[in-house]
């Protein structure tokens, strides 16, 4: 499945490239924030309460898991399972 034909609310299973990755507390609670791209289109990875995840780093490929939402009009991705790829 591509970021593109993901359906908002559902659990998705997406592979991409880390365009971006930067801290951007949400709440008071620090966030790990990255942007993933497939070709198809974007998506922001969020990991709550994170300021660094070896290995999630810009240029890295990722395979991410987890239920997709949208968020003042950003596909979003919270605390999902990942997984580095080679």
């Amino acid at each position: 499945m591509s970021i593109a034909d993901a359906v908002d609310r559902e659990v998705v299973r997406l592979r991409g490239t880390l365009r971006t990755v930067t801290l951007r507390p949400r709440g008071g609670v620090p966030a790990l924030e990255a942007e993933l791209f497939d070709g198809t289109g974007l998506l922001t990875v969020v990991w709550l309460g994170r300021r660094h995840i070896a290995g999630i780093t810009p240029g890295r490929s990722l395979q991410v898991q987890g239920r997709i939402g949208v968020h003042d009009g950003v596909r979003t991705l919270y605390n999902p399972r990942y997984e580095l790829i080679p």
